[in-house]
């Protein structure tokens, strides 16, 4: 390789340290969030319950044997009422487990979720969704909230993601470029 060459792909890969170093510095503070964060929703399943409540197994999986949504989603009303009145009663999402005979309530305004057996309309588990609340703070939902737009949502994710695109791109080259040199 000629000097002049040398010379230009060094320079190249001082300026793609110095991109990797002040996107990484600049950005550190996000790329924690996101990275433990991302652990954590990795792990929401094997987590006994803590994280994300286990899910249970209701009396059947044969859809003619379950009661209708409406008196479900009374039944759940009633209970959340009961057991945490201090809680706003917004149901923000029904998630119907077939295989597992249940139905689990969701709740706009809160992290707490209600499952019950879709044939009895019994309480099967009552419990914090805690994975909720780490996936709003993992992709900017929580500040959404506060502020009543979707835009920084939409901001932030865009940031880390193009973010982490770069720390690829420039990792790489500061893998590759010396090796490239060295020929």
């Amino acid at each position: 390789m000629s000097t002049t060459r040398r010379q230009e792909q060094a320079k190249l890969l001082r300026i793609v340290r110095k991109i990797h170093r002040w996107t990484g510095a600049s950005l550190f503070v996000v790329f924690l969030f996101v990275s433990i964060t991302g652990l954590l929703l990795g792990w929401k399943k094997d987590s006994n319950g803590y994280l994300l409540p286990d899910t249970q197994k209701g009396s059947s999986a044969e859809a003619r044997d379950w009661l209708p949504l409406v008196d479900l989603q009374d039944r759940a009303l009633y209970l959340i009422d009961s057991l945490h009145p201090e809680l706003n009663n917004s149901i923000d999402r029904l998630d119907v487990r077939p295989g597992k005979g249940i139905v689990k309530f969701t709740f706009t305004e809160h992290y707490y979720e209600l499952q019950l057996d879709l044939s009895t309309g019994n309480l099967l588990s009552s419990g914090k969704r805690r994975s909720d609340l780490i996936e709003h703070i993992h992709d900017g939902t929580i500040i959404d909230r506060q502020l009543g737009s979707g835009f920084f949502k939409l901001l932030y994710t865009t940031v880390a993601g193009l973010a982490l695109l770069v720390f690829t791109v420039t990792g790489f080259w500061l893998w590759y470029g010396p090796k490239r040199m060295r020929k």
